[in-house]
């Protein structure tokens, strides 16, 4: 297997949208490893003083054209082989911090509480990367736990260019803060190549990212890509050393529960061999529902359960 380092830069950076019809800046086959380089935010949020700013960002920001409202995403990437109906596994190996600041704004009109706060605010937040920890302003050191906002594949062809903002069946903006080291995402495919791209670094975010941003920061992530032909499914799923997942997105929160407790109830009978009816009872007495972020136009729901408790009744 071979392991790629792909460097964020005009070239290699997408301002704003997911498209099926994106070129690939890098081709890998299944099985590879990509270090893949971030980068975050518009001008306006670079902070003054003796802060590292990616120098690659400064050109992004005068020569690449924001298609539409979002986010800056490196990619994207194709896996060999991959075509519509298959399931890309990602790995996520390993998050660094690629700068010692982040930023969150509050604007007007925005986030979960639209009419609450009336003037906007943005916040240069140092990150003291021995520490792992954001300085915020009134004192508090606040640890760090980073992952990316943002990671998706191209949607169907037939959908044309969509903004990265609102999350959807190829993933995008999942704010999903359980996305750290040592997690793995599935992506159905709807391209061929799978087409992955990131970004929408975040240093830490609390379930709900309610004024809209969490600590932003540019980041470096490792990711595995795995291709697999034996899984079938239309909607993201993931995983962490002790949790499996299953994701709702939909504008009425409501909605998102219904579709992240169906996908959990189907994925409990893959897993383990429940019934329906057994696994809707486990869904009761030990699932968790959390809501992963109120403010992508639809919102987010996942599931969680421990695999434990599904390893204990396959065995």
């Amino acid at each position: 297997m071979s392991h790629h380092h792909l460097k964020a830069s005009v070239e290699t950076c997408h301002w704003g949208f997911f498209d099926a019809r994106l070129k690939p800046v890098l081709a890998v086959e299944s099985g590879d490893t990509v270090t893949i380089d971030c980068l975050s935010g518009p001008p306006e949020v670079l902070p003054k003083g003796d802060f590292h700013i990616p120098p690659e960002i400064h050109d992004v920001h005068a020569r690449s054209e924001r298609q539409l409202p979002g986010h800056i995403l490196t990619g994207p990437v194709a896996v060999a082989g991959a075509e519509p109906g298959d399931v890309l596994q990602v790995d996520i190996l390993d998050i660094d911090l690629r700068q010692d600041w982040g930023y969150n704004f509050i604007r007007p009109l925005a986030g979960t509480l639209i009419d609450d706060f009336h003037e906007p605010r943005l916040l240069n937040i140092p990150l003291d990367r021995t520490a792992m920890v954001g300085k915020l302003p009134w004192g508090l050191d606040l640890p760090l736990a980073p992952f990316f906002g943002v990671m998706g594949v191209a949607p169907p062809a037939a959908w044309g260019r969509i903004t990265s903002i609102i999350p959807r069946a190829h993933g995008g903006n999942l704010d999903n803060k359980e996305l750290v080291k040592g997690a793995t995402l599935y992506l159905p495919v709807f391209a061929p190549g799978g087409l992955f791209s990131c970004g929408d670094g975040h240093g830490a975010q609390g379930d709900g990212e309610v004024n809209v941003t969490a600590i932003e920061t540019a980041l470096q992530g490792t990711f595995r890509f795995t291709l697999r032909k034996d899984l079938r499914f239309t909607y993201p799923r993931a995983e962490t050393p002790t949790h499996l997942l299953t994701m709702g997105m939909d504008p009425d929160l409501d909605q998102c529960v219904v579709r992240a407790l169906r996908d959990m109830i189907v994925l409990m009978g893959e897993t383990a061999g429940l019934s329906r009816e057994d696994a809707y009872t486990l869904c009761s007495l030990a699932a968790d529902l959390r809501v992963t972020q109120t403010v992508n136009v639809s919102k987010g729901i996942h599931c969680m359960i421990a695999k434990a408790l599904l390893e204990a009744k396959a065995g």
